[in-house]
């Protein structure tokens, strides 16, 4: 519907969308189920952070759904965390591995699509099969165990990072985008003189910072959470990650204690129900106080890898 305002001495068309009742029904059912979905996804981090500063005993007597930490409200579980010399051991390793392997992968995933989206590359199309062919098919955790020790850096750092440097996926969605770029951006580079080297780092890295942010989230993440080529390729714990101490600490969950003071027992269970809430809150936060400054590149660099091309 269309509205003509006449104010000072000018005339204004102001364009107002009619809704129906319909529409307005449907998008209420929409809010409403996605407030629900949201519920149910946060409620189980909420569900951690207040029982993390509760009382165990009160959190192994309680029934009733967590709303706010049960009394005495207590640092207790941190501090048996951070005195725990694997807690900040892995977390140093963590970082180390996210910041280092994430910078690794995401490097040879740019050239790897650079090289891909170049209409002159001429084994450019086999090359993208291949890559297909690894998003459906591997050799195996056999196959892999063996590459890596063959390789020699089996137990070492780079038995973390290297045996999943690069996801197809993501060469894809990057190449994608690239081939979104104009073709006339870098035939002006060439007439200037520049080479592949200099049209990949003055020309394509500029206008891919969202498709970049959003690739180097997925595998600043995915390296966060990691934890199961830790425990195939890794068995010094000086170099294991934050996930496989809060592994550790789950599987001591179930296991009896070594102690015959029935009291002691029941203490050391009790701080091992409070520290896993502890720890699960340590290795989840960082990457939610991260990603609100990646989220401006989220939508955008997914929906034009994803559409352009």
């Amino acid at each position: 519907m269309s509205k003509v305002n006449i104010a000072s001495g000018g005339i204004r068309r102001e364009n107002r969308i009619r809704t129906s009742t319909g529409d307005k029904i449907t998008s209420t059912v929409i809010y409403v189920i996605m407030s629900l979905l949201m519920l149910v996804s946060f409620y189980p981090l909420y569900y951690c952070v207040v029982a993390s500063f509760s009382d165990a005993k009160a959190i192994l007597a309680n029934t009733k759904p967590l709303v706010a930490p049960i009394q005495p409200f207590t640092f207790h579980g941190y501090q048996l965390a951070v005195k725990n010399a694997g807690i900040p051991l892995g977390f140093r390793n963590t970082v180390s591995y996210v910041v280092l392997g994430t910078l690794m992968s995401l490097s040879v995933t740019m050239l790897g699509a650079f090289c891909v989206s170049r209409k002159y590359f001429f084994i450019r199309n086999i090359a993208m099969k291949l890559i297909l062919v690894t998003m459906f098919f591997s050799g195996g955790i056999i196959p892999l165990f063996f590459v890596v020790r063959w390789t020699g850096i089996y137990d070492t750092w780079w038995a973390f990072t290297l045996p999943y440097l690069v996801s197809s996926y993501n060469l894809i969605i990057m190449r994608t985008f690239f081939l979104g770029i104009p073709d006339s951006l870098e035939e002006a580079a060439l007439l200037d003189g520049a080479n592949e080297l200099q049209i990949f780092f003055h020309v394509i890295i500029p206008l891919s910072t969202a498709v970049i942010a959003v690739i180097a989230m997925y595998y600043g993440v995915g390296l966060w959470n990691s934890w199961y080529q830790s425990m195939m390729f890794q068995r010094k714990k000086t170099l294991w990650p934050l996930q496989m101490f809060l592994r550790e600490v789950l599987i001591q969950q179930n296991e009896t204690s070594q102690s015959t003071d029935m009291s002691q027992m029941s203490a050391e269970a009790f701080d091992r129900e409070l520290v896993k809430y502890c720890i699960i809150i340590i290795s989840t936060v960082p990457i939610l106080v991260i990603y609100p400054f990646l989220q401006r590149y989220f939508v955008k660099g997914v929906m034009i890898g994803a559409i352009k091309g």
